[in-house]
């Protein structure tokens, strides 16, 4: 099987955890934007983390959106996973090289630098529901877990990884989330935070052939953890020709006039799977005379 995420609960229901294996997913948008080895890492934790997120999501049409933007020279970066954990994400600046933290260790809080991350999720609302935080470190696990403490109020242990061999390839991805109800006892709390401070890198325990379910059994051992289902998850980019003439039309007719009089033609490009769509000057004048 490929990429795919786990979920279970603990602790009698008290505790709710999710676990992915995901480098052919982050490994396919290395190969689509072309990203160093730090840019690699950055988009695929947050990746990682957007699929987690989306198999909470209810709703077939339900959607999660992780942005980041910081002063560092990636600039930022944006990741969406629908309820069916199907990602897509590309960072501003793909090809940026920062020193490493240590031989070994890519220092993404570096690349990123200070900023803010927003998770906007549209479920079905007539608004979009959008929490923001400032970035505590820019390792992108330790601000998401902060964003749920202040923004959800949910306890969250968060770890992810991506780990880049010498190639630039990826050589495995993934991560874990693990939350705490509200009817959590301290027992459970204190039994958990043991677990997790003793626990070996998220990376090291994937480059060692560890399973999500194996991940999770390290984590919540002696904690009746029951695991409730197993989903794939995927780099899936929805873009099609109809949805860029969308966009074309929303530039105004103006501006499309000007186009099909000067260029003749018109070349867009999705930020999120690299695909080129090209408009010829017949194609043009009829979004023209179809936007009257």
């Amino acid at each position: 099987m490929g990429d795919y995420i786990v979920r279970a609960t603990a602790g009698g229901g008290s505790i709710r955890a999710f676990a992915a294996t995901t480098g052919e997913m982050v490994q396919h948008a290395r190969q689509v934007h072309h990203t160093s080895p730090v840019a690699s890492a950055a988009l695929g934790r947050m990746m990682t983390a957007a699929a987690m997120m989306g198999s909470m999501l209810k709703g077939e049409k339900d959607l999660v959106t992780l942005q980041i933007r910081g002063l560092g020279p990636l600039k930022g970066a944006v990741v969406t996973s629908d309820s069916q954990c199907r990602v897509k994400g590309y960072v501003f600046h793909p090809n940026i090289e920062v020193p490493s933290k240590y031989p070994g260790k890519l220092d993404v809080s570096a690349a990123i630098g200070q900023g803010y991350m927003s998770v906007i999720k549209d479920i079905g609302l007539k608004e979009p529901y959008a929490g923001r935080i400032q970035l505590v470190s820019g390792e992108i696990a330790e601000d998401l877990t902060y964003y749920y403490a202040q923004s959800e109020q949910t306890p969250s242990a968060i770890g992810l990884g991506v780990l880049v061999d010498t190639d630039t390839s990826i050589r495995c991805a993934g991560g874990f989330m693990i939350q705490l109800m509200p009817d959590a006892s301290e027992e459970v709390i204190s039994q958990l935070e043991t677990r997790l401070n003793t626990i070996p890198y998220i990376t090291d325990l994937l480059d060692m052939g560890q399973t999500p379910e194996g991940i999770l059994e390290i984590i919540l051992q002696g904690m009746d953890m029951k695991i409730l289902d197993k989903v794939p998850t995927e780099f899936y980019c929805n873009c099609t020709k109809e949805r860029v003439e969308k966009a074309l039309i929303s530039i105004g007719k103006e501006e499309l006039e000007k186009i099909a009089r000067e260029d003749k033609k018109a070349n867009l490009h999705c930020h999120f799977c690299g695909k080129e769509y090209d408009f010829s000057e017949e194609e043009i004048l009829k979004i023209l005379e179809s936007a009257k």
